[in-house]
């Protein structure tokens, strides 16, 4: 009897990755090492509690992730290609007896635009099938015989799109940021009736190797690296998984890219502007202050030159603007923060307290640099102890557009 051939999984995982690299240019080594992983992960899916969304975004069209997306549907299970599927088709081919899909969404900025209106429901199938447990009720039947059924909508996703996604489509994904081509990046022309048939090729190999180690992954649970907790551990956990089956050297580069990815997507979320607030007023504008009035904040948010507080929604913030942002959150005192009133020697304003900040600073703010407070303070106005802005800094005086018509006077 013939031994079974026993497929090298990392020299396999390794010409995956080659196989990518000849037709995307991805922005570093961490996203082909993640992208590589992901499509072998698609072979593993029932293994697994989560499946984490892949999301190729770009700032502008010409990016390579279209491209990205059709090596990925070569590689993977029962691709379905899609730019514009209802989420009721979708739950129905999920809930088919032929297997899991690996569905790929292209041009997915436009789901979920300002007005995506309807496809809100795409939204509910990405976030409902990211877990195994997830499902849609449905009612299905003609006309008043309806009955309730439940649609199961877990399924390997990958995404290509412009600009960003909405946060809970975000947390849920490894995130690939395309660049344009320089002009020393070169790939291979993708010729469809010449490398279809080596993509599927490598995608029946990766079967067959998913085959061999589907029990050993399924009771797998793989270290996290150091720091890598709650949701981004559930997004990384089949991927790692994967590469500890594999072996040679991907479980080492598997957790090096983990660690990279994260901190770039945590970089380039601009989805939290909660969190950007909360993190600037600590490490900018109270820098130690127990208190400051509303006014002070204002100013001090407004110096900052690289930050989005001169213009939300196309006006800077303001009071309200400041109060409905911090409104979200809570007090240690499981209240909302709200603004209360400071006594200072020239008046009563409105203002903030640090003690009301605290619970939600250590929450949800990342840890503060070891120098912004030092850097911080000399250019903040300090308010603690009842003091006025106006007792201890000059305040920036913001000119009307009439005052700025006026000529100005030398001496």
């Amino acid at each position: 009897m013939t031994a079974p051939t026993v497929i090298d999984g990392a020299a396999l995982l390794d010409e995956v990755e080659a196989f990518h690299r000849r037709f995307n240019v991805f922005p570093t080594e961490a996203a082909y090492v993640a992208v590589a992983l992901w499509d072998a992960h698609a072979h593993l899916i029932d293994c697994f509690e989560t499946t984490p969304r892949i999301a190729f975004l770009s700032p502008e069209p010409g990016s390579g992730k279209s491209r990205a997306l059709e090596i990925v549907e070569l590689l993977t299970p029962r691709p379905v290609a899609t730019v514009s599927a209802s989420a009721n088709a979708l739950y129905r081919l999920v809930d088919s007896a032929e297997g899991l899909p690996t569905v790929l969404f292209d041009e997915v900025d436009t789901i979920f635009g300002p007005k995506a209106g309807a496809d809100e429901a795409l939204r509910g199938f990405l976030n409902a099938g990211y877990r195994r447990i997830g499902g849609a009720l449905r009612c299905v039947g003609e006309g008043s015989n309806q009955n309730a059924q439940v649609f199961n909508s877990y399924c390997a996703v990958a995404m290509a799109g412009l600009g960003s996604l909405p946060d809970t489509v975000l947390t849920r994904s490894v995130i690939v940021r395309m660049r344009k081509r320089a002009p020393n990046e070169k790939v291979e022309p993708y010729r469809q009736r010449i490398h279809e048939k080596q993509g599927h090729a490598l995608r029946d190999r990766l079967a067959k190797w998913a085959d061999s180690v589907r029990d050993q992954v399924a009771q797998a649970w793989p270290d996290m690296p150091e720091g890598v907790s709650d949701r981004p551990a559930d997004v990384w956990e089949p991927l790692l998984a994967v590469a500890d089956a594999v072996g040679g050297d991907w479980p080492g580069r598997a957790r090096a890219a983990c660690l990279e990815l994260i901190s770039a997507a945590h970089d380039n979320d601009e989805a939290s502007l909660g969190v950007r607030l909360l993190t600037d007023l600590r490490d900018k504008v109270f820098c130690g202050a127990d208190r400051m009035p509303t006014a002070a904040i204002i100013e001090c948010l407004l110096r900052m030159d690289d930050a989005p507080w001169g213009d939300l929604d196309d006006k800077p913030i303001n009071s309200r603007t400041l109060a409905r942002l911090l409104g979200q959150y809570v007090t240690p005192a499981n209240k909302p923060i709200k603004p209360r009133g400071i006594r200072t020697p020239s008046g009563f304003p409105k203002g903030y307290y640090a003690e009301d900040l605290t619970d939600a600073w250590t929450r949800y703010c990342p840890p503060s640099p070891e120098e912004s407070a030092t850097s911080a303070t000399s250019a903040t106005p300090q308010v603690s102890r009842g003091e006025s802005v106006a007792d201890t800094a000059t305040p920036i005086r913001h000119m009307s557009a009439e005052a700025a018509t006026q000529p100005t006077l030398t001496h």
